[in-house]
Parts: C-alpha cells; sequence; structure tokens
C-alpha cells in the first residue's frame, strides 16, 4: 500500500522520511558546519547597506583620516606609555564602507559564534526512537528546529553584526579583542551621518574617535589583558544551557494567523534565549561579575586618556564627548541582544562604575598608581576592588606571593 508506515513521515522516527526537500536541506545545513557563515555573511552585509550599493570611501577621506590617525597614535602614546602598535609594525586607521566593516568583524568575532555553537550543541542527545503522531502537526518541529539551528545561529551572527555595522563608528564598537593586526577600522559614513545630525566638526568627529580607536587598541593590545577577556568572553558563550521548549514550542503557542500576535512573533525573534535556545546557566551568572569588573576598568581608562589628551586638542571636545557618549549607550534592540548574547552590560550605570574607579585611584595615588593598572594579570582589579579603589591599591602593593 502506498500509504504504508515507512513512506508516511509522520509515522516513522525519521520526520523527513518521504519528504525529499527536507532531506536536502538538512545535508545542505550539515555541510555548514556548526554556524552557516555563508548566510550569515549575506545578511549581514543586506542589513549594514540596507540593501543599496555603498560607494567606496573618497580617497580625500582616506587621506585626512590618515593624518588624523598619526596625531592620534602619538598622544595616547604619550598619555598611556603603552605600545600602541600590537604586531611592532605601525598603526594604521583604514576607512572602510559598512559592509567591509560588517564582513571583517564577522570574521573576527567568529571564534566567538563558534564558541557559541559549541554551546548550544544539543545533538549530544540521543536522537528520538518514538514515532511521531500522526495528529500532533508540531510534533516534527523539533528535530526541524535542530538540524537547522546552524541556519539560525548564522542569521543571528549576521544581523547582529549588520545592525552593529549600521552604527558603528570604529572597529571597537564593542570592546572585543579582534585578531592581532594594527589596522583599525572607522566608518565614514556613520561618522557623517552623526556628525550632520549634531551639527559637529566633522574634523574633530573624526579626530575623537581616532583617539578613541586607539586608545581602546593599546588597553587590549596589552597581552595579559586581552588573554583575561578573550578567556572571560569564551567562558560565558561556552556556559549557555539549552532550553527544552526553544522556539519551536513558542511557535506552536502562537496563533499565527491572528495579526495581533505579530507583535509577539517579532520579540520571539529578538530574544536569544528563545531563538537559540540559549539559557543564561548558574556557572555565567557566577563569573559575569569578573568580565563586568574587567570591561569597567578598560572603559573608564579609556574615557581617562580621552578626557586628558581630547580636550588638549579638540576646541569643543566636552560638547562632542556629551553627544558620542549618550550614543555609546542609546539602548536599541540589537544592542540588548549583543549584551545578553555575549555577557557585555555596556550600560550607563557600567561606564559610571570605571570613571569612580579611576577617579579613585587618582585620588589616592596619582597618575603613577594608575599606570599600574596594566601592570601584569595580578593587578586587574577583582569585582569588589573595582567600587573600592583603595583596595585595590592595598593589594597591588603587597609581595606577589606568586
Amino acid at each position: 500500500m502506498s500509504g504504508s508506515r515507512d513512506d508516511n513521515p509522520f509515522g516513522s522516527s525519521d520526520p523527513f522520511r518521504g519528504l525529499p526537500i527536507f532531506g536536502d536541506l538538512a545535508r545542505l545545513f550539515q555541510q555548514q558546519g556548526p554556524v552557516a557563515w555563508d548566510a550569515a555573511r549575506q545578511l549581514a552585509v543586506s542589513i549594514a547597506t540596507g540593501g543599496e550599493p555603498e560607494p567606496n570611501v573618497d580617497p580625500i577621506d582616506r587621506i585626512s583620516i590618515e593624518q588624523l590617525a598619526r596625531v592620534a597614535e602619538l598622544h595616547v602614546a604619550d598619555a598611556t606609555g603603552l605600545p600602541t602598535s600590537v604586531t611592532g609594525t605601525g598603526l594604521s586607521i583604514v576607512p572602510v564602507t559598512r559592509a567591509q566593516w560588517a564582513l571583517r568583524t564577522l570574521e573576527a568575532y567568529r571564534p566567538l559564534f563558534e564558541e557559541l555553537a559549541g554551546s548550544l550543541d544539543h545533538e549530544h542527545h540521543e536522537p528520538a526512537t518514538e514515532p511521531i503522531e500522526p495528529g500532533d502537526p508540531m510534533a516534527w518541529m523539533a528535530p526541524l528546529m535542530q538540524m537547522i539551528g546552524p541556519m539560525m545561529l548564522g542569521m543571528t551572527a549576521g544581523s547582529m553584526v549588520g545592525h552593529l555595522a549600521r552604527r558603528a563608528f570604529g572597529q571597537y564598537e564593542l570592546p572585543i579583542p579582534r585578531p592581532a593586526s594594527d589596522e583599525l577600522m572607522v566608518v565614514p559614513a556613520n561618522l557623517d551621518a552623526f556628525g550632520d545630525a549634531w551639527s559637529l566638526q566633522r574634523d574633530d568627529l573624526r579626530l575623537w574617535v581616532c583617539l578613541s580607536e586607539v586608545a581602546h587598541h593599546a588597553v587590549l593590545g596589552v597581552r595579559h589583558v586581552r588573554s583575561r577577556l578573550e578567556e572571560l568572553l569564551h567562558q560565558y558563550l561556552s556556559g549557555f544551557e539549552g532550553s527544552e521548549g526553544g522556539i519551536g514550542e513558542r511557535l506552536g503557542g502562537l496563533e499565527l494567523s491572528d495579526p495581533s500576535q505579530l507583535g509577539e512573533l517579532q520579540a520571539l525573534f529578538s530574544d536569544p534565549e528563545v531563538l537559540l535556545g540559549a539559557i543564561q546557566s548558574p556557572a555565567q551568572r557566577a563569573m559575569l561579575p569578573q568580565l563586568e569588573a574587567l570591561l569597567a576598568a578598560i572603559v573608564g581608562y579609556v574615557d581617562h586618556v580621552m578626557d586628558e589628551v581630547g580636550a588638549k586638542l579638540i576646541t569643543d571636545y566636552h560638547r562632542l564627548t556629551e553627544a558620542l557618549r549618550r550614543h555609546r549607550v542609546e539602548a536599541r534592540p540589537s544592542d540588548r541582544f549583543v549584551e545578553r548574547l555575549f555577557g557585555l552590560e555596556l550600560t550607563q550605570a557600567q561606564y559610571e562604575r570605571g570613571e569612580r574607579f579611576v577617579e579613585g585611584v587618582l585620588e589616592r595615588a596619582g597618575p603613577s598608581g594608575l599606570t599600574r593598572l596594566w601592570e601584569s594579570e595580578r593587578t586587574l582589579p577583582t569585582p569588589a576592588e573595582i567600587d573600592a579603589p583603595g583596595l585595590w591599591l592595598a593589594r597591588i602593593e603587597l609581595p606577589d606571593m606568586g
């Protein structure tokens, strides 16, 4: 009989038997690996550009930014005493389009997304042996969602980076270490749009961003700082726990023909816990204060360097800084998604926490005390010390018993 159990996709433990298109899709997704990078790149570029062709960066803009970059490098090196080059070959700041920023950033973040993919790999579970009931139309959703996990994660990565590309001014839109290189990106299209909206002088704005990029690069180029931050990020991303329900179960509870539920559908696809089945684990919550403390120290120190150097070089520095620092903490859905996924809680409170720490160190020990912040891994502040700079100074003065 043509309607035998083996020919019925819902009468077998294989939900895709008899449905060749799903079998083909399964093979396609398996070839992509843990993340569908082709889909990620295509989506990132599409979102970054709005689906429209982008003009190349004007050569005049390139020359202008290169000149500003040299000024920024000299002053940051003098203010911090840190090397601004991580390779020893010299620093360069390269103007890029939004699409170029998105593609380079996606590649730089690739190890993080693959760490996340490993954390969310639920294929360790034994395959289902119970036949799928014909009367349950959602029963085959779970294996389907498991099959397209790499595509879902690829689309998530592409969407996240594409949205970041539309607002990023430079390479360190997020203070995440990149592969060792002394070529830093800035995005003139975003800078010019922001400057026009705020009636800011173009060269002043570009110099401010060059200073910020070089300062971040210098701090994240310190070997033990970079290693510790990478370790904490990978530790956080590897700690997610899988959700048993996931998006299949949540979609099953929606009446998709009801227009009033479209808002809830959109909310589901903007929530990483639902979209990826990624639930923050107790282990992640336990280590998150360490990541937050290190981030607070980094952003607090960079802001201090910016205030020391920028006020001397930029006439309207304080107005410019107010606009740019407001911009960086604007809470957009894409920003919140990044924070929840990577554990980067870059709120105004986090920046102020870093600022208070730096101010407390300067009040007690002056600039020479602050320079010890990047001396060794031992001198990186703990979560408690970020909120009590005196404790940090007292501890680093103790002999190293290690």
